[in-house]
């Protein structure tokens, strides 16, 4: 990591090591402390990218919290949202983790509280992270509020203080929680002696997992030497052991800090109950003969296959975060963000390129610290080249990783020299036989993939595969419903002398973002022109289509009574036989007479804004007909044919006409006529504001008070 002026590092030695009386070290170890936490760490802003790097952690294993020690700023958890909006955020209980962060669940599925402060002193830091165990009460009382944020300011004036340059480290320092120990002469030979004579096997672990201390009985069932057991990790040392699911029952130990029991299987027919008792200081385990109540069978335990090998539970968890957040992707470019947001982060990558097999060539959709020129030097080479391991891996969907770059040299003497990186992941995005496209991530220094990076990273990769695919489709039908919908709406609106026009359409939040809302301005004469609204009924293609019918019909009949606009309209939709309904608003503007005629199909009122002396804006009151294709009886050979009353209204030089869809000011469990007359209210108190800038403003106005589950219409005419 190159060094920065503004980031605490030596981490390497001491995360306090800046000279003073008080180091870093001391305060996060005094801070555990004096909160009552059971775990903390300092997390601190990457200096080159948007990352927080933990750079030491007390109280808990390092390699427990591995999949953490970097988390992008924009990823959507606690620990970024502190940051990011510069607070104390506290999580007290794990169905609020899962309410209101589900990708931080996903990856976290213990029971503890947390709470998160930002560090922002002469300079923004980072965040102090403090996690409790879950016999917390779910909520913070004033005065853990107030040490936890004394602690921060704290931690935050040490930094400040700090000598510069310094560098973030490469792995996070395990800070000791300093706490008060019994006296030397109360311990002793004689409580060694009195666990020793016991039948049931006693174990000491520390926080990182090793084991400190095993009587005989211990030894004996776990089939090992006390010389072989000291000093290792359980699950490594005991071959029987070494399951993600044994190693996850000690994960749950220390983060909730909980008893957890359990059972295994020592090959080929003994079981064994485990018994973990954990404490701040680390966990007492107790193992013993399973006792089978009566006749009932051995317990069925998860065989070891149940993950690649070499990966731990925590990458396992890592994964599910990282699926949780590709699964809520919707587009291409919502992938490559959380590709280029999380997934970079977690791995300690610089360096991203994600391509799409398009035409026998590799095409770049997204990209992240690389330079733009050799971006372009790569995007569009053939599958076939020999440039880069890219066509290769994806023609044989088996992936490439290169630890440096003479490794990479030996089989694409080019490619090191293409983008300047020091180290490549090359994983192939294959859909059932499908070949996607390919994902690169790169380092800025050598970097060696251990077999559970390597497993984890060619999961991930199906992963992106699936949620790229997904996208991509996503995007063709977007691109298609988008392209329609603009064709369907006119290009550009005529220009009517003295009238001054602003519309506006905004697709639906979901779906295809297309709809049959509709406006158009038609130009009669100098001195007549037509304004149309309507809204066809859903939110399909089958929609916007007869939209454009719609559209048609009424050009070809403008001019006449508007009445008779709509009546004629309405039996071209009936000869259509289309099962939609359509509302409709027809304004016949005469300019020289200064008066409106108006016709409605079930549509929303227009607003009428007067100019002064008193500005006032009024819904004008028009009888509505029957919807746009709705049988009135004209097709039963009776000759009633739907009515639509025209309704006459003065508009003085300088009034505003508003027209709009329900989208505009529809809101469920919301009487219509309230947001009609909130509508006008903000008409009214517009003021001078120009006629685009007032049809932003209604538009945002709208958007945050509605679901906006329906497609906005909106056009506004000007009186000048």
């Amino acid at each position: 990591m190159p060094p920065c002026s503004h980031i605490v590092g030596s981490v390497a030695t001491d995360i306090g090591g800046i000279g003073g009386e008080t180091s870093l070290d001391e305060v996060l170890s005094a801070t555990v402390r004096r909160t009552g936490a059971s775990a903390g760490g300092v997390y601190l802003l990457s200096p080159t990218e948007p990352v927080l790097v933990l750079a030491g952690v007390s109280g808990m294993p390092v390699m427990a919290v591995a999949p953490w020690w970097r988390v992008a700023v924009s990823a959507a958890g606690p620990l970024s949202e502190a940051v990011r909006e510069d607070r104390l955020v506290w999580v007290g209980r794990q169905e609020d983790l899962a309410r209101l962060y589900p990708n931080a669940a996903a990856g976290l599925p213990y029971r503890f509280a947390m709470a998160f402060a930002p560090l922002h002193g002469a300079d923004r830091w980072g965040a102090l992270a403090l996690m409790w165990s879950a016999s917390h009460p779910p909520s913070l009382t004033s005065r853990e509020r107030g040490h936890i944020l004394s602690s921060a300011r704290r931690i935050t004036q040490v930094l400040d203080a700090s000598p510069a340059p310094r560098s973030l480290p490469d792995q996070p320092r395990a800070v000791p929680v300093r706490r008060p120990v019994p006296d030397a002469s109360q311990r002793g030979l004689a409580a060694a002696d009195l666990v020793q004579r016991l039948p049931v096997g006693t174990l000491g672990l520390d926080l990182e997992g090793r084991i400190t201390y095993l009587n005989a009985a211990a030894a004996r069932l776990l089939g090992r030497s006390v010389e072989r057991l000291l000093g290792t990790l359980p699950w490594q040392a005991v071959p029987w052991l070494d399951n993600p699911v044994h190693e996850e029952h000690y994960r749950t130990a220390v983060f909730t800090r909980e008893p957890v029991a359990f059972t295994a299987l020592r090959p080929p027919d003994v079981w064994l109950d485990f018994q973990l008792y954990p404490s701040e200081s680390g966990i007492s385990a107790l193992i013993y003969p399973h006792r089978q109540p009566g006749n009932a069978p051995p317990p069925r335990i998860t065989p070891s296959g149940a993950a690649p090998e070499g990966v731990g539970t925590g990458r396992i968890h890592q994964l599910t975060h990282l699926a949780a957040a590709l699964s809520q992707t919707v587009t291409a470019a919502d992938v490559i963000h959380v590709v280029a947001d999380q997934i970079l982060p977690a791995f300690g990558a610089q360096g991203m390129v994600l391509s799409a097999a398009d035409a026998g060539r590799l095409k770049i959709l997204g990209h992240r610290g690389y330079d733009p020129r050799a971006v372009a030097r790569l995007d569009g080479l053939q599958l076939d080249t020999g440039l880069t391991p890219a066509g290769q891996v994806l023609h044989s969907g088996i992936p490439a990783f290169f630890a440096d770059p003479e490794e990479m040299a030996r089989g694409f003497p080019q490619a090191p020299a293409l983008s300047g990186k020091q180290a490549w992941a090359f994983l192939p995005l294959v859909v059932s036989d499908r070949r996607v496209g390919c994902c690169v991530l790169s380092y800025d220094s050598p970097h060696r993939f251990s077999a559970g990076d390597r497993a984890v990273l060619v999961s991930l990769g199906g992963l992106i595969a699936q949620a790229m695919d997904r996208a991509r489709l996503y995007d063709a039908k977007h691109d298609l419903a988008h392209g329609l919908q603009q064709a369907l709406l006119p290009v550009a609106l005529p220009h009517v002398p003295h009238l001054a026009v602003a519309a506006r359409y905004l697709p639906a939040a979901h779906g295809l973002d297309i709809g049959g809302d509709f406006y158009d301005l038609i130009r009669l004469s100098s001195t007549t022109a037509a304004a149309v609204i309507g809204d066809v009924q859903g939110h399909s293609i089958t929609a916007a289509a007869l939209m454009g019918q719609v559209r048609t019909a009424v050009h070809a009949t403008a001019g006449a009574q508007p009445g008779d606009v709509l009546a004629r309209t309405n039996r071209v939709l009936l000869d259509l036989e289309t099962d939609l309904f359509v509302s409709c608003l027809y304004v016949h503007i005469d300019l020289a007479e200064r008066r409106l005629h108006l016709a409605s199909a079930g549509h929303p009122p227009p607003l009428l804004r007067t100019p002064e002396p008193t500005p006032h804006t009024r819904a004008l009151e028009i009888e509505p007909g029957p919807l746009l294709g709705i049988d009135t009886g004209a097709g039963t050979g009776t000759g009633v044919e739907a009515v639509y009353p025209v309704a006459t209204a003065p508009i003085p030089a300088g009034s505003l006409l508003a027209l709009y869809t329900d989208g505009l000011v529809e809101t469920p469990g919301t009487d219509i006529s309230h947001s009609i007359d909130a509508l006008a209210r903000h008409l009214t108190g517009s003021g001078n504001r120009t006629l685009d800038d007032l049809a932003d403003s209604l538009i945002h106005q709208a958007v945050p008070q509605h679901t906006h589950g329906d497609d906005i219409a909106l056009l506004l005419l000007h009186l000048r």
